[in-house]
């Protein structure tokens, strides 16, 4: 196993399709942590900061080192753009646990319920675990959504291009560059569902990605 290409956990090893791409040209059974969520906003390129009018308020920016980028359209759906954007924070949200080390970050259990807080703990735990975190910019793009009949969950699908984005090594910040791939591109399948109280805020609930995906290339 290369250490530049995410680990994960043993239990999650032999459902490679559940998991998002490593970074950089992941082997497959290194695969690891979603990247980067899709905002609806295609000037999402820089660190978002925490937003007044959110009604979570929790800080969901990221290090200069570690780029999102969402290149996709806003949906004219209302409840549709809401979790479009969350789940953007989702991937956002693993990516400040990793940087900061620990799963417990108030952004990773704001954005994440059930099969989506277990997905991004045991990612964060395999950076942890491997002494790596991430640096460079991964591209989103080709978004769609769909929503359930009874209004409740939605699902955001997208892919992603990991060409730029590699892993580096926490205490040496050694980073682990490697030769663009198939391995690089994924797609991914986020069903989001809205908290239950009056909130705009929507939780990933579950995650499916397909790996060294062509149809993203």
């Amino acid at each position: 196993m290369k250490p530049h290409h995410l680990p994960v956990a043993a239990a999650l090893a032999a459902t490679a399709f559940l998991l998002l791409t490593a970074c950089g040209n992941g082997d497959s059974e290194t695969s690891g942590p979603a990247q980067g969520a899709e905002t609806s906003q295609k000037s999402a390129t820089r660190a978002v900061e925490p937003s007044e009018d959110r009604p979570d308020g929790v800080d969901i920016s990221l290090p200069a080192g570690i780029n999102l980028v969402f290149d996709w359209t806003k949906p004219k759906d209302k409840n549709e753009a809401a979790a479009m954007d969350d789940a953007a924070n989702f991937l956002r949200a693993i990516y400040r646990g990793v940087d900061k080390g620990t799963p417990e970050d108030a952004a990773v259990t704001t954005y994440a319920t059930g099969g989506g807080l277990k997905y991004a703990t045991t990612q964060i735990n395999a950076y942890i675990d491997g002494g790596w975190t991430v640096t460079g910019t991964r591209r989103h793009y080709d978004a769609t959504t769909r929503s359930s009949s009874n209004g409740e969950s939605v699902e955001v699908a997208f892919c992603s291009d990991s060409t730029k984005f590699y892993g580096k090594e926490t205490k040496t910040g050694k980073v682990l560059k490697t030769d663009p791939s198939i391995k690089d591109y994924s797609h991914i399948d986020i069903i989001m569902v809205k908290y239950p109280t009056g909130t705009d805020l929507w939780q990933a609930s579950k995650v499916y990605v397909e790996t060294e995906s062509a149809r993203c290339r």
